[in-house]
């Protein structure tokens, strides 16, 4: 797990004052490991450390003030887990934010308590991570914590913020390694509360944005438009792209493979947008299409992960 100081920033722009709880130790049988996280605020929580009574527990403090606690979760809160685990808990506001220490691609700051400029085992750190050591494993170093800063991996840009779009965005928002970017033709098009972590993006003709994807990018087009939908994937087609979905039957994708090819593009190419898109044995509801569509994007990346560990 790792910083992600984007929602972080986010969450204390809407909300002010944000704790976040990081699990910055383990010891034995635990529900989550070391770096995972939730943000708190007055009425709100988002991201999870597990457990249950563990989290409810946690969100409690949280909201009572910053520190360390350790917390046994079987003879503490009645958990089944048998081991334990060591919280941080910190507050932020924008004030908090500056002051953290920011470097080749980690976030370090002293523990509650602590003060005085960052140790030397901490800078020493820090330099081999610029000389191309590492990684370095969430944790504490004399009395500061050091944690990997969230740099996504992978970018799903997301075209269409109907019913299915935003039953996607709602899914793939909070996992991990995406990056969302979503888009449509006018701001009345998204809901008024956007997901965290997902960035709207807004084009009177979202065609013309996909030349500014990454070339690994995955593209999903799902908007309202049988025309818009054919140009999306014309221009995606005409690039470099990781992946690519399309909303539709069978007959839509028929239709769509041959004024492809009129266009130019050749049946290799086109047969790399899938169609339909998810799993079609769930049904057709919104909710059903975004959670086959999440599984098979999430099982596709851990297949490549794994074929480019072997």
């Amino acid at each position: 797990m790792s910083f992600d100081l984007d929602t972080l920033r986010a969450a204390v722009a809407r909300h002010g004052r944000v704790a976040r709880v990081v699990v910055m130790g383990t010891e034995g049988s635990v529900p989550r490991e070391t770096g995972a996280a939730m943000l708190v605020w007055d009425g709100g929580q988002s991201g999870t450390i597990g457990g249950g009574t563990l989290e409810l527990e946690a969100a409690r403090r949280a909201r009572l003030g910053a520190g360390i606690t350790r917390v046994p979760l079987g003879p503490g809160i009645g958990q089944c887990c048998g081991g334990a685990v060591r919280l941080l808990t910190e507050h932020y506001d924008a004030a908090a934010l500056d002051a953290l220490l920011v470097e080749v691609g980690y976030v370090a700051r002293p523990l509650p308590g602590v003060t005085g400029p960052a140790p030397l085992t901490l800078r020493r750190t820090l330099a081999g991570l610029r000389g191309g050591t590492g990684p370095v494993a969430p944790g504490e170093i004399d009395g500061w914590m050091i944690e990997p800063l969230f740099q996504p991996a992978r970018a799903l840009w997301l075209y269409g913020a109907g019913h299915v779009g935003r039953a996607i965005a709602a899914v793939m928002a909070p996992l991990p390694d995406w990056r969302v970017t979503w888009i449509d033709s006018a701001t009345g098009r998204f809901p008024d509360d956007v997901v965290p972590g997902v960035e709207p993006l807004i084009a009177a003709n979202p065609a013309d944005v996909v030349r500014h994807a990454p070339d690994d990018a995955h593209h999903l087009i799902v908007t309202y438009s049988h025309a818009l939908d054919l140009e999306l994937c014309h221009q995606v087609l005409s690039r470099r792209f990781g992946w690519a979905g399309l909303i539709g039957s069978a007959t839509k994708w028929a239709r769509f493979r041959s004024r492809l090819g009129a266009l130019g593009h050749p049946a290799e190419h086109v047969a790399r947008i899938t169609c339909p898109i998810g799993d079609p044995g769930l049904g057709k509801h919104p909710q059903a299409i975004a959670l086959g569509v999440a599984v098979q994007l999430v099982q596709m990346a851990q297949t490549r992960q794994e074929a480019r560990s072997a």
